[in-house]
């Protein structure tokens, strides 16, 4: 006998929050569907470097701050993302002048970035990224090549993260990234954490991001995953939750519905995920997911420019998958 339930808020009030990406422009459309099924927010874009700080010292924060308004208004908390990531960050703070800027430079304005950032922005948040997405792909190397590790060199991560406890010594700070749970990357980032900690970096979380699809990642790597993170005494929290219905390097622009197949695929994948998470919900602290249905979604535009997409729990009306329903209907 299953319990069906109402609300994804509700359903895993037992379990951890249940959080969505949203923009000022999604909050106004969207805003009925976001209050009845969620208790947190994550800004998609406009708590990034470039938005908030788009020239030196001068910081724009009334978009962001329209998210944290809506989220306090309506008893919702708030994840923090991202304060530093090599995208989507002004190029101005990686000059001085017409040359590059040197280490003390680089690492004064990240500092006075997170100082600003995390001192605005204080309730009701409950965790930041504080860096995003450092480990490289492929590669012996373990740190991506980006402007903040050829200027300040490998411990710019580990200053990120003492700059940000300096900031808010009370709210959680997490490392995010993508393809978390394939196994050659899940163990660099593992590798960079247990580092980290070994010299004493506050430190509190991993986000898997967990931009999944139909067939890739196997349960059987996002279990390891899951594992292999929480073995350090550290929380998870998926941060930006979807599953595509195109596989990887599926390039076809044919359709202008999901198919039955994908939807039923789906369905049963986002059955497999929630399931896990309950299961380890000890470790796991939140789950968002990265736009609140299909009317909109990053991935109409990754990796075929504007391919429609369909990957969340509702349609482009707003109403409820089969993929929901399976969400939310668990004995």
């Amino acid at each position: 006998m299953t319990k069906q339930l109402l609300t994804l808020k509700d359903a895993y009030k037992d379990y951890f929050k249940v959080g969505v990406a949203v923009s000022p422009e999604t909050l106004e459309r969207d805003g009925d569907l976001i209050i009845k099924q969620f208790n947190s927010l994550t800004a998609e874009n406009v708590m990034k470097p470039e938005e908030v700080q788009p020239e030196e010292g001068t910081f724009t924060f009334d978009k962001a701050d329209s998210i944290v308004d809506f989220a306090k208004a309506n008893d919702m908390m708030m994840r923090g993302h991202t304060l530093v990531w090599h995208n989507q960050t002004p190029e101005w703070v990686f000059k001085d002048g017409d040359k590059a800027a040197s280490r003390e430079l680089a690492l004064d304005r990240m500092k006075k970035h997170i100082d600003v950032v995390m001192n605005h922005f204080k309730t009701p948040f409950y965790a930041w990224d504080v860096i995003n997405e450092v480990i490289a792909d492929e590669g012996n190397d373990l740190l991506r090549e980006s402007p903040w590790r050829s200027i300040i060199g490998d411990d710019y991560v580990q200053k990120a993260f003492e700059f940000a406890r300096q900031a808010n010594p009370d709210v959680a700070l997490y490392y995010n990234d993508y393809n978390e749970s394939h196994p050659a990357k899940r163990d660099k980032i593992y590798s960079m954490i247990k580092d980290m900690m070994d010299k004493g970096t506050p430190i509190d979380g991993v986000g898997l991001q967990a931009h999944w699809g139909l067939e890739d990642p196997s349960l059987d790597n996002i279990r390891a995953a899951i594992e292999k993170y929480a073995s350090l005494g550290l929380k998870l929290q998926v941060t930006e939750m979807d599953v595509s219905v195109f596989n990887f390097g599926d390039k076809r622009t044919d359709l202008t519905s999901p198919t039955d197949e994908m939807m039923e695929k789906q369905a049963e994948r986002y059955d497999a995920f929630f399931s896990l998470f309950r299961e380890y919900s000890e470790h796991i602290d939140s789950v968002t997911l990265w736009a609140a249905s299909d009317r909109y979604n990053w991935l109409d535009d990754f990796p075929v420019r504007g391919r429609k997409n369909w990957p969340m729990l509702f349609d482009v009306n707003n109403q409820p998958k089969e993929s929901f329903n399976k969400v939310v209907s668990f004995k």
